[in-house]
């Protein structure tokens, strides 16, 4: 998770911030090959006038010596199978624009890009 959100360097704060989201449903996944985690996703299941039940992923990531072995499409895979479980309508991210590797992998496993997400740092 490090190498996805760098500025989180206070181990403890992000911790208990990962436990108070999973009170609130988040759900952490991750796939394991050799006794290391190689690929992290952390979702939760929404309820969204545009989408309906939807599982939306905040966080995919895969460690950057991992990349292209295959475990992040696994894990991407599981996650919509879990959507699918889970009789979710949809299911949905958002992605970094700087993040052209992440877009090439998502519109490789069908995904479509579907609006622009906006924000205003308060």
């Amino acid at each position: 998770m490090h190498e996805l959100r760098p500025r989180h360097a206070q181990r403890a704060a992000f911790v208990r911030q990962v436990q108070k989201q999973q009170r609130e449903g988040f759900e952490l996944a991750y796939l394991e090959a050799g006794g290391e985690v190689r690929s992290l996703a952390g979702y939760r299941i929404m309820e969204m006038l545009f989408s309906g039940r939807t599982l939306y992923v905040d966080d995919l990531i895969t460690r950057a010596a991992d990349r292209s072995c295959g475990f992040g499409g696994q894990l991407f895979d599981w996650v919509v199978q879990r959507a699918r479980d889970l009789k979710c309508d949809a299911f949905t991210l958002d992605s970094g624009v700087q993040r052209f590797g992440a877009h090439r992998f998502y519109l490789s496993k069908r995904m479509n890009i579907e609006s622009h997400h906006f924000m205003l740092q308060l």
